[in-house]
């Protein structure tokens, strides 16, 4: 039996990725997950994921 993977645009490094998760419209790839879980309020990085969270929450128009 062949299997078919397919992969998706990660919403936090923006590249495609075959295994992540999705928050709300947004898919996140396990290794930017696996780095925003290890990554401390205090680093510059935490900064980075926040605004790419935020995008996370916005509806997408579909017209």
């Amino acid at each position: 039996m062949e299997q078919t993977t397919y992969s998706q645009r990660c919403g936090i490094c923006e590249e495609e990725k075959a295994r992540g998760i999705h928050l709300y419209t947004t898919f996140i790839c396990t290794e930017c997950e696996h780095n925003m879980i290890h990554t401390e309020p205090r680093e510059e990085k935490y900064n980075y994921y926040v605004r790419k969270l935020k995008n996370a929450t916005k509806p997408k128009l579909y017209s």
